[in-house]
This record gives structure tokens, C-alpha cells and sequence, in this order.
């Protein structure tokens, strides 16, 4: 005889509408919040336009509660009928909820921190849940593993550039002086910096001919540089298409492993979970 399937409570069904989006109301209830997250940005936005804020200022005030209000009100309701509250909370759309309306809260106590609302443009990452977009959730999670194979070569690579616009800002320093505007190390460091990224500012620029001669030395050093983070990610992207990561095991040393592998392929050995 079938086991009789437990008829689903209210929570339950309202589970499933807000935090799941396999079926016409949840569709429908996502889109509805995303509109509401794009069209509460743009307020934001444009009440930072001084000409606009004098003649909506008013407008402007009571939909921005309005908005914190509803997301209030969604992310209590999100918080009683999770399956698990704590999880949730901690959790990085949970975060980000809880976060996309605290800086309303907070402008009675700051003057402007309302600005920083701009934070729930994050909540629009929704959308590939929305849509099912199972080929961008495959592309971002591809990403995020390279970043993380990569991050310490990357950590060696800003540690070299870190010394070098810190010699190099300490020695333009030594060399121009606050004639040249260079009144201390700090801001030699400044302008090593903004030279070393090819910006060129053009606020402090090097006179004598020694100072020309190592301005000229930094610039071709950062078009060699800005290759290199370019160059150390594309090859981990390349790696992780393949399936293969540099997880070397703890027993035998051995690298390159599959994504998924759990031991490692020439002695067995349990791998470290990235």
C-alpha cells in the first residue's frame, strides 16, 4: 500500500513561492521583486541629482520608505518561513537582504548614508535563478574556481607591485622633491601607483632628467604588468575548462586532479575540499 504524501502546510506552499521558482507564482513573485529592486536603484539614483532632488525631494522620500518598507516586510516573511532561519540569515542572499535596507534605517542617525541603497542592485543575481540560467550559473562558478586557484599567485604578484611603486615613490621623492610637488614618500608612492597603471593623472609630474628617466622606466613597466593578473587567470580558466585543478595531495604531492575528485588518483588519499 502507497504512503500517503503529508498534505503541505501554508509555509510550505509560501516556501516554494518565495524561495524556489519552479512554479508560475514564484516566477511571477521574483519578477515582481525584481522590478520593485531595479525601479527603488533608479530612485536612488536619481535623488542624488541635485536639480532633481529640489523639485521631487518629497516623491523621492516616500517611495524610498515605501520600498524599505516592502523589503522589510519580505525579509521578516523570507525569515519565518525558511526551513531553516539561521541558514538563511547567514547566508549571502541573506546578507544582502538584511543589508539592502538597513542604510534608510540608518540616514535618520547619518545624513546621506540613504545613498548607499545602491547595494540591492546585488539582489538582481535573483535573475539567473529566475531564468534558469543554467549556462551563466555554470560560467560564474567556473570564474569563481579560477580566482581561487589563482589568488595566490595573484597575492605574490600585488606583493612585487607593492615594493616597486613603494621604491620607486620613495626614490622620485629623493630625486624631485616638493619643487616638483613630490612632498613625501606617500605621495611618491601616489604617483608611482598612477603611473605604474597608465591613468596619468597629471597632477604631480616628475622636471629633472633623472625623474623623467625613471617615469619613463615605470610606464613601460606597467603595460608588461597589467598582461600579467590577465594572463595568471586565463590560464586557470583554461584548467578548470578542462575539469582539471591544482589540488596537490597531501600524501603524494600529486597535482592537477579532477574538479570533483574527492582522492586522489595515484595513492587514494583524501584531498583537500577547495
Amino acid at each position: 500500500m502507497a504512503r500517503k504524501t503529508p498534505p503541505r502546510t501554508h509555509r510550505d506552499k509560501w516556501y516554494r513561492i518565495v524561495f524556489l521558482a519552479d512554479t508560475k507564482s514564484g516566477r511571477l513573485f521574483d519578477i515582481i521583486l525584481l522590478v520593485s529592486i531595479v525601479v527603488s536603484v533608479l530612485i536612488v539614483m536619481l535623488d542624488s541629482v541635485a536639480s532633481l532632488r529640489l523639485s521631487y525631494r518629497h516623491l523621492f522620500l516616500y517611495a524610498e520608505w515605501f520600498f524599505t518598507l516592502l523589503f522589510t516586510i519580505e525579509y521578516i516573511f523570507r525569515v519565518i518561513i525558511s526551513r531553516k532561519p539561521r541558514e538563511y540569515v547567514r547566508s549571502f542572499y541573506g546578507i544582502i537582504d538584511l543589508l539592502s535596507v538597513l542604510p534608510t534605517y540608518l540616514s535618520l542617525l547619518l545624513a546621506g548614508s540613504h545613498y548607499l541603497l545602491v547595494i540591492r542592485i546585488l539582489r538582481m543575481l535573483r535573475v539567473f535563478r529566475i531564468l534558469k540560467l543554467s549556462r551563466y550559473l555554470r560560467a560564474s562558478q567556473a570564474l569563481q574556481i579560477a580566482l581561487h586557484q589563482s589568488k595566490y599567485k595573484i597575492i605574490v604578484f600585488m606583493e612585487v607591485i607593492l615594493t616597486t611603486v613603494v621604491i620607486m615613490g620613495s626614490l622620485m621623492y629623493l630625486i624631485e622633491g616638493p619643487a616638483s610637488g613630490f612632498s613625501s614618500i606617500p605621495r611618491g608612492i601616489y604617483w608611482a601607483i598612477v603611473t605604474l597603471t597608465t591613468v596619468g593623472f597629471g597632477d604631480i609630474t616628475p622636471h629633472t632628467v633623472l625623474g623623467q628617466f625613471f617615469a619613463s622606466i615605470i610606464m613601460i613597466l606597467g603595460y608588461a604588468i597589467i598582461a600579467v593578473p590577465t594572463g595568471i587567470l586565463s590560464s586557470e580558466m583554461i584548467k578548470v575548462d578542462k575539469g582539471i585543478l591544482d589540488n596537490p595531495c597531501p600524501s603524494c604531492g600529486h597535482n592537477h586532479h579532477q574538479i570533483n575528485a574527492k582522492y586522489c588518483q595515484m595513492c587514494g588519499s583524501k584531498l583537500d575540499t577547495l
